[in-house]
């Protein structure tokens, strides 16, 4: 079972495809209000770099859960669909003034419609990265923009440690993000293999890399509240996520019940080619 945070898959032969991993993908509709609450947002110089970027205000949000990016972009005059697999996010979605269908991106039906922009925040690995930027060319205007982005996150010396020490004690059959090095790496391969989808697809320039940091100051409860989100969590039997909540709330007691996370988001994006090739 993976469990960490967006539910990376670990290192086994299918580290690689985390799109595979539907189970996984599908389950945060579990508790889709606490997933509202507790994600974070993206920063606003991401969302102005994007609209900046792209032609026109339609944008197709890939993957848009509850609508946490897809209200960002909507404030900031754009007029946004969302596509997400599970209908309970689709469903909170709708209710703060998200349009939402519910498919997989993939085998989603655009019906003819096209927009300036296709993102995805925190999403895109779970789409097969070749067959979703075929289908982001497909529904893009000529010069439209796909970004694609994932908040990484590094916490102060020496919590990540404790951390992954709470992930042994409680989880030891269970990939470890915390103990596998700089966090940021691994969302830089995610990066890459969206770049190598982007190639593959034959349609958009070269991809480029983008990236924001920022700083999100937590509480000990705000951070707790938000482990349960993380994938493959919901997963766990009731006993194993309440000691793993306790021992997480134990480091984070120990520094003094508040720290600061430091992010990173990362984003791949390409414009999509004005003649692409039709296959």
């Amino acid at each position: 079972m993976p469990v960490q945070p967006e539910g990376r898959p670990g290192r086994d032969s299918s580290a690689s495809e985390p799109h595979r991993h539907r189970q996984v993908a599908e389950g945060f509709g579990a508790d889709a209000g606490r997933y509202d609450r507790a994600r974070p947002g993206y920063p606003a110089a991401l969302v102005e770099q994007v609209t900046a970027a792209s032609p026109g205000p339609r944008v197709l949000d890939v993957g848009c859960g509850t609508g946490i990016a897809a209200r960002q972009f909507q404030a900031a005059g754009c007029r946004v669909l969302g596509v997400d697999p599970d209908a309970r996010m689709a469903d909170l979605a709708r209710q703060s003034g998200v349009e939402v269908e519910v498919a997989a991106f993939e085998t989603w039906d655009p019906a003819g419609r096209a927009f300036d922009a296709v993102i995805a925040g925190q999403a895109w690995h779970w789409v097969d990265p070749a067959a979703g930027a075929a289908k982001a060319a497909q529904v893009l205007h000529p010069g439209g923009r796909l970004a694609v982005f994932w908040n990484a996150f590094q916490p102060p010396p020496g919590l990540g440690e404790a951390f992954a020490d709470v992930y042994r004690q409680v989880l030891p059959e269970a990939p470890n993000l915390w103990a596998a090095g700089p966090i940021l790496d691994a969302y830089l391969k995610m990066c890459a293999k969206a770049a190598d989808g982007i190639r593959q697809a034959g349609a958009f320039g070269g991809p480029e890399q983008w990236r924001f940091g920022w700083d999100r100051p937590y509480t000990r409860g705000e951070w707790l509240e938000q482990v349960p989100t993380f994938g493959g969590h919901a997963q766990l039997p009731p006993a194993r996520l309440d000691d793993l909540l306790a021992g997480i709330g134990a480091a984070i007691d120990a520094v003094g019940g508040v720290f600061t996370m430091r992010y990173t988001t990362v984003t791949v994006t390409a414009a999509r080619s004005a003649s692409p090739d039709p296959s």
